[in-house]
């Protein structure tokens, strides 16, 4: 068979099928021109329980490897530590109260932008597995849903990767319950002991608490076991050179003053990113990011144009270069996660400020109260026995305001902001959390949700519903501004 093409100047050109063939494939846009993208994201682990930043005794060999391989950030930071509020952050590219979802179990509205429906768009094909917690809209998304397989719901991840088209790139959102409670045990690791678990100084060191973190560390090196198992299927495949793979964590460990808090223990994040083809090797950043940021950051390396709906900003320039700049302010919220709350937070530089609009309470969440660490806690406490690094879920009335230089303090024990030789720091970070929740539209309820669970020493709560939620009086879900990025 024969076919007649007019070429570009115009001349009159004789084709058979097969050179035909061969000429279509040639001015295709070729899929592995661009890259492939995996997003590994834990559940509830703190940025500092990896090997690769440090930690002397959890095993995570092929989390250190990604490190090792690609770029390891040294400050990525959430924009909530809760579980479905973050990942609807993620997904949006916007500050939890500017989705629609800032509360614990609340769905994301339908309308919001979904960054993995642009991939899509562009012809990426695109997958969900494991844990999702976003409400059916934001499901929509992906071509294929799954909720995982397994204690840790990974055991699905190589299958998909295995099974999936082989003409279209592929971006897949792998997310784990490890290392969620309640802990399971995992027959791909051994057991870490108790004698070898570091226990942090807001905790009690006890035979509980120490059992207590090495289950937590089981989980997490039941998660670096199908990392592992992920960057072998892409070697494997061959297509590892050219696939990004990004891991981090929707909110910190399941302990006291940890998960829903705005100390780096609960708001900073574990990131690797790992694209052979144009990250060099053992890469370390220091550079400010936020988890909003990612969203935009995958489409640029896929080439796709970002929504004006998105608040985050692509760190892309950071993989060949790690020092640049990508953002002088990372702001975060707590809101409503068991116990009423409204937190906020931003982290510029060195300093670490935090505003509570309801210091009138104890700042709690389940992990505070029940299980063994909170549990410990809570005896010493009642026994008069606390150390004075120990005692922050206790504090009632708690501080409005708290300053903190991070470099010098990194548990975040010593409240500056009262000291009258940081006051300037502390009117100028005040004047920056302004500005962000009024562009944000960011808001305190006059109606806001209520504890669903009962404090200690205290009545039980009525019957429990969601009520006003943060930035719904200034309809936030329609705010796109992101507020200070950088510095003027």
């Amino acid at each position: 068979m024969h076919v007649l093409i007019r070429s570009r100047n115009g001349l009159l050109c004789l084709f058979t099928f097969c050179q035909l063939s061969l000429l279509c494939v040639s001015v295709s846009p070729a899929a592995e021109t661009r890259p492939n993208i995996v997003m590994i994201l834990a559940d509830d682990v703190s940025w500092n329980d990896l090997g690769c930043y440090g930690h002397p005794s959890i095993r995570t060999p092929n989390l250190d490897r990604l490190a090792k391989e690609g770029l390891r950030f040294d400050n990525a930071y959430l924009t909530i530590s809760s579980c479905s509020p973050s990942r609807c952050s993620v997904i949006t590219s916007r500050y939890p109260h500017n989705t629609g979802a800032p509360e614990l179990h609340t769905p994301l509205p339908e309308g919001q932008v979904l960054f993995p429906q642009l991939l899509r768009d562009a012809g990426y094909y695109t997958v969900i597995s494991g844990k999702q917690h976003m409400g059916p809209y934001a499901l929509t998304s992906f071509d294929h849903v799954s909720k995982g397989k397994g204690p840790g719901r990974e055991e699905d991840w190589v299958p998909i990767l295995k099974k999936r088209p082989k003409d279209q790139p592929f971006f897949c959102w792998f997310s784990s319950t490890d290392a969620h409670r309640a802990w399971q045990k995992s027959k791909q690791t051994q057991p870490h002991q108790p004698e070898d678990v570091v226990v942090p100084p807001y905790l009690i060191d006890s035979p509980e608490t120490r059992k207590d973190l090495a289950q937590y560390y089981d989980e997490i090196s039941r998660l670096d076991y199908f990392t592992g198992q992920i960057l072998d299927e892409l070697d494997a495949q061959g297509i590892a050179d050219n696939t990004l793979v990004l891991f981090f964590a929707d909110n910190g460990r399941p302990f006291p003053r940890c998960k829903t808090r705005l100390y780096d223990s609960g708001i900073k994040t574990p990131m690797m990113v790992r694209w052979p083809k144009v990250i060099s090797p053992g890469t370390v950043t220091n550079s400010l990011v936020s988890t909003i940021d990612l969203g935009p950051t995958f489409l640029q390396v896929a080439g796709v144009k970002a929504d004006p709906r998105m608040q985050g900003v692509s760190f892309e320039n950071l993989f060949t270069d790690p020092k640049a700049k990508v953002r002088d302010y990372a702001f975060a919220e707590h809101n409503w996660h068991v116990f009423k709350a409204h937190e906020r937070m931003v982290r510029t530089g060195d300093w670490l400020y935090i505003r509570n609009a309801l210091p009138g309470q104890r700042n709690l969440c389940v992990e505070s109260i029940d299980f063994p660490s909170g549990e410990a806690l809570w005896e010493r406490y009642e026994a008069g026995k606390l150390n004075k690094h120990q005692k922050d879920v206790f504090l009632k009335p708690r501080p409005r305001e708290e300053l903190y230089k991070v470099s010098k303090d990194p548990h975040q024990f010593e409240n500056l902001a009262d000291k009258p030789e940081y006051a300037s720091e502390l009117a100028r970070l005040r004047t920056v959390l302004d500005q962000w929740a009024e562009q944000t539209g960011d808001t305190i309820p006059d109606n806001p949700t209520p504890d669903r669970n009962q404090r200690p020493g205290e009545p039980k709560p009525g019957e429990f519903e969601h009520r006003e939620m943060p930035g719904d009086a200034r309809d936030a879900q329609k705010v796109n501004q992101p507020g200070p990025v950088l510095a003027d």
